[in-house]
Protein backbone atom coordinates (compact mmCIF):
# COMPACT_ATOMS: atom_id res chain seq x y z
CA UNK A 1 0.00 0.00 0.00
CA UNK A 2 2.97 2.19 0.86
CA UNK A 3 4.58 2.17 -2.84
CA UNK A 4 0.74 2.99 -4.32
CA UNK A 5 0.70 6.25 -1.78
CA UNK A 6 4.53 7.14 -2.60
CA UNK A 7 3.64 6.65 -6.54
CA UNK A 8 0.21 8.69 -6.06
CA UNK A 9 2.58 11.54 -3.80
CA UNK A 10 4.89 11.81 -6.62
CA UNK A 11 2.31 12.09 -9.30
CA UNK A 12 0.73 15.18 -7.34
CA UNK A 13 3.94 16.54 -7.00
CA UNK A 14 4.85 16.03 -10.69
CA UNK A 15 1.14 17.90 -11.80
CA UNK A 16 1.93 20.61 -9.23
CA UNK A 17 5.52 21.16 -10.28
CA UNK A 18 4.27 21.43 -14.40
CA UNK A 19 1.12 23.99 -13.49
CA UNK A 20 3.55 26.39 -11.41
CA UNK A 21 6.17 26.17 -14.07
CA UNK A 22 3.21 26.74 -16.62
CA UNK A 23 1.84 29.90 -14.88
CA UNK A 24 5.22 31.12 -14.31
CA UNK A 25 6.22 30.46 -17.92
CA UNK A 26 3.38 32.70 -18.91
CA UNK A 27 4.34 35.39 -17.16
CA UNK A 28 7.70 35.58 -18.74
CA UNK A 29 6.62 34.90 -22.20
CA UNK A 30 4.33 37.99 -22.04
CA UNK A 31 7.03 39.75 -20.68
CA UNK A 32 9.03 38.67 -23.50
CA UNK A 33 6.48 39.47 -26.02
CA UNK A 34 6.81 42.99 -25.69
CA UNK A 35 10.43 43.06 -25.04
CA UNK A 36 10.64 42.04 -28.16
CA UNK A 37 8.22 43.65 -29.83
CA UNK A 38 5.68 40.76 -31.09
CA UNK A 39 3.37 43.16 -29.61
CA UNK A 40 3.65 45.46 -32.42
CA UNK A 41 2.51 42.24 -35.07
CA UNK A 42 0.19 40.83 -32.73
CA UNK A 43 -1.70 43.11 -30.82
CA UNK A 44 -3.43 40.80 -28.46
CA UNK A 45 -1.18 38.49 -26.60
CA UNK A 46 -3.93 35.52 -26.09
CA UNK A 47 -4.16 36.02 -29.98
CA UNK A 48 -0.29 34.31 -30.15
CA UNK A 49 -2.03 30.80 -29.49
CA UNK A 50 -4.55 31.22 -32.73
CA UNK A 51 -1.23 30.56 -34.90
CA UNK A 52 -0.72 27.00 -35.43
CA UNK A 53 3.26 27.14 -34.57
CA UNK A 54 5.95 29.75 -34.32
CA UNK A 55 9.32 29.27 -35.84
CA UNK A 56 12.83 30.98 -36.05
CA UNK A 57 15.36 31.41 -38.77
CA UNK A 58 18.77 32.51 -38.11
CA UNK A 59 19.31 30.38 -34.87
CA UNK A 60 18.55 26.62 -33.54
CA UNK A 61 16.24 25.36 -31.80
CA UNK A 62 17.69 21.92 -31.12
CA UNK A 63 18.43 21.17 -27.58
CA UNK A 64 21.80 19.57 -28.28
CA UNK A 65 22.98 23.51 -30.26
CA UNK A 66 20.06 25.72 -28.55
CA UNK A 67 20.69 29.19 -29.67
CA UNK A 68 23.28 28.92 -31.95
CA UNK A 69 23.47 31.51 -34.62
CA UNK A 70 23.67 30.02 -38.34
CA UNK A 71 25.43 32.42 -40.23
CA UNK A 72 24.56 33.87 -43.26
CA UNK A 73 20.84 33.51 -42.02
CA UNK A 74 18.22 36.35 -40.99
CA UNK A 75 17.14 35.81 -37.61
CA UNK A 76 13.18 36.36 -37.85
CA UNK A 77 10.44 34.80 -35.79
CA UNK A 78 7.22 33.21 -38.54
CA UNK A 79 4.83 31.76 -37.37
CA UNK A 80 2.05 29.61 -39.21
CA UNK A 81 -1.45 30.65 -39.36
CA UNK A 82 -4.08 28.47 -41.11
CA UNK A 83 -7.91 28.99 -42.64
CA UNK A 84 -9.84 25.99 -43.29
CA UNK A 85 -12.22 27.68 -45.70
CA UNK A 86 -8.91 29.70 -48.29
CA UNK A 87 -7.37 28.32 -51.16
CA UNK A 88 -4.31 28.26 -49.48
CA UNK A 89 -4.47 26.46 -45.71
CA UNK A 90 -1.16 27.81 -44.15
CA UNK A 91 0.52 30.93 -44.56
CA UNK A 92 3.52 31.91 -43.00
CA UNK A 93 3.96 35.37 -41.18
CA UNK A 94 6.49 37.16 -39.96
CA UNK A 95 5.69 38.78 -35.90
CA UNK A 96 9.05 39.98 -36.26
CA UNK A 97 12.61 40.20 -38.02
CA UNK A 98 15.90 41.31 -36.66
CA UNK A 99 18.34 41.81 -39.37
CA UNK A 100 21.69 39.68 -40.24
CA UNK A 101 21.98 37.07 -37.30
CA UNK A 102 25.60 38.08 -36.80
CA UNK A 103 24.73 41.43 -36.26
CA UNK A 104 22.26 40.77 -33.57
CA UNK A 105 23.25 41.59 -29.99
CA UNK A 106 23.67 38.16 -28.12
CA UNK A 107 21.06 39.49 -25.22
CA UNK A 108 18.51 39.93 -28.29
CA UNK A 109 19.12 36.87 -30.06
CA UNK A 110 19.19 35.06 -26.54
CA UNK A 111 15.61 36.27 -25.81
CA UNK A 112 14.14 35.64 -28.77
CA UNK A 113 15.18 31.91 -28.88
CA UNK A 114 13.62 32.17 -25.08
CA UNK A 115 10.65 33.43 -26.52
CA UNK A 116 10.40 30.81 -29.19
CA UNK A 117 10.75 28.04 -26.32
CA UNK A 118 8.28 29.15 -23.70
CA UNK A 119 5.34 29.66 -26.73
CA UNK A 120 5.63 26.22 -27.59
CA UNK A 121 6.35 25.20 -23.84
CA UNK A 122 2.42 26.83 -22.82
CA UNK A 123 1.25 26.03 -26.78
CA UNK A 124 2.05 22.15 -25.91
CA UNK A 125 -0.36 22.02 -22.90
CA UNK A 126 -2.81 23.46 -24.84
CA UNK A 127 -2.44 20.79 -27.52
CA UNK A 128 -2.52 18.26 -24.52
CA UNK A 129 -6.02 19.97 -23.10
CA UNK A 130 -7.32 20.05 -26.44
CA UNK A 131 -6.78 16.02 -26.95
CA UNK A 132 -7.84 15.44 -23.20
CA UNK A 133 -11.45 17.10 -23.79
CA UNK A 134 -11.46 15.54 -26.95
CA UNK A 135 -10.72 11.91 -25.40
CA UNK A 136 -13.54 12.80 -23.08
CA UNK A 137 -16.06 12.24 -25.82
CA UNK A 138 -15.29 8.73 -25.84
CA UNK A 139 -17.15 6.06 -23.92
CA UNK A 140 -14.48 3.74 -22.37
CA UNK A 141 -14.54 -0.08 -23.88
CA UNK A 142 -13.97 -2.48 -21.04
Amino acid sequence: MSSALDRLKNLTNKISSYETARKENIKILENLYKKIQIDKKVENFSDLFDFKAINLSGASLLSESLGEIKKGKYLQILAISYDKTAVQKSKNVSLAYFGKVESVETYLKDMVVEFIIRYRFEKSFMTLENYYDMIGTFKINE
